[in-house]
């Protein structure tokens, strides 16, 4: 059986902590197998909160690290699942 990890990260404040995310998720680029970022709003409407949903891969060392990093973020947090 193929265990698959994937991780929801629920971002409140999303346009001033986006830009530090993005970075974070960027430096673990390479154990993100899929990434799906959703939002409401559209255009001048956009909301400030954010939902992502990633597929990771690689070690459990790695995956925990991204994990701590992403939540060392003010308004962010991080779930965990493998399945």
């Amino acid at each position: 059986m193929i265990k698959k990890t994937v991780m929801v990260v629920s971002v409140d404040k999303r346009c001033s902590q986006a830009p530090t995310a993005q970075k974070i998720l960027t430096g673990y680029g390479c154990i993100i197998k899929t990434r799906l970022g959703i939002h409401d709003g559209v255009l001048d409407k956009c909301s400030d909160h954010g939902l992502l949903i990633l597929e990771l891969v690689g070690s459990e060392k790695e995956k925990k690290k991204l994990g701590q990093e992403l939540k060392s973020l003010p308004g962010v947090t991080v779930k965990t699942v493998n399945i």
